[in-house]
């Protein structure tokens, strides 16, 4: 029989890695074993062409390579058909459907779920699609419309990646919210890896992760744990017994690692070390 410590385990060592196209980034997922699954941010700033340059390296190192499709930076159709036909000639069989960070859309498609559904029409859905849950209020949407679009994305995804939230009672309360509303996908918890502190913070801040914030500064000692790195050991702790749990449906962790691969790696390698001195 499995025990827990087993699941957490096996969870930990199969977690997504998420990293950004930025210099210095292949030398750094060079470290990670063969198979994991590592996903390929998009940005405004550095555009698609980037995210799929970096996922053509990344499969040339038996990764399991998984590019951001940004709807908003997304032309028209044919763009959508042509960045799907250079996944598929890269051996490329997943995609993370997500709006994107462009202040306005570039095209036809104002968010993901256009862009899904228009996947689908064309007959170009790859074998899997996984698309954004948010834990806690976001900043640019009502509670009301990210709730109808994530309910809508569902029927063309097979998975949810969850965004940041630093308070793990706010993440299970949105597991079980989603389970309520009758979305039954994996859901994988999006946790920040090993960070260093006022990178994540300046990024926290941008994305509106307010609440979660709040939650941080409330904590006994984090505030001092935040002048130097941020490790996601409470997050880890606190929302264990849930995933171990089938009823949440968590299929297991997703780093944002923020290129800091490394520390996220060594970090994960003490936690697996602590799960085996667990009895049995």
């Amino acid at each position: 029989m499995t025990t827990n410590a087993e699941v957490l385990e096996q969870s930990l060592n199969h977690a997504r890695f998420e990293v950004i196209p930025l210099r210095g980034v292949v030398a750094q997922a060079e470290m990670l074993p063969d198979g994991t699954t590592v996903t390929v941010t998009a940005s405004p700033h550095k555009g698609l062409d980037a995210t799929m340059d970096l996922a053509a390296q990344l499969c040339e190192r038996d990764l399991h390579v998984v590019p951001h499709l940004a709807a908003r930076m997304i032309r028209d159709r044919a763009h959508l058909t042509a960045l799907l036909d250079r996944i598929d000639a890269l051996g490329i069989t997943e995609v993370f459907a997500i709006a994107g960070d462009s202040p306005e859309p570039r095209g036809e498609f104002p968010d993901a779920l256009t862009m899904l559904r228009a996947m689908d029409e064309l007959g170009r859905r790859p074998a899997r699609v996984g698309i954004t849950g948010y834990p806690e209020r976001h900043a640019f949407i009502c509670d009301a419309s990210a709730i109808r679009a994530m309910n809508e994305k569902s029927r063309y995804a097979d998975y949810v990646v969850s965004q940041i939230c630093y308070d793990p009672h706010t993440v299970a309360s949105w597991v079980k919210a989603v389970r309520a509303r009758g979305v039954s996908l994996p859901i994988h918890v999006g946790v920040p890896g090993v960070v260093d502190a006022h990178r994540l913070l300046r990024i926290s801040l941008k994305i509106g992760l307010g609440e979660s914030m709040r939650y941080l500064r409330k904590q006994h000692g984090m505030v001092t744990k935040l002048l130097t790195r941020y490790t996601p050991e409470e997050l880890f702790d606190e929302l264990s017994p849930h995933l171990v749990d089938p009823s949440y449906g968590i299929a297991g962790w997703h780093f944002f690692t923020f290129n800091e691969i490394a520390k996220t790696l060594q970090w994960r390698h003490d936690l697996v070390a602590r799960l085996r001195e667990v009895p049995a």
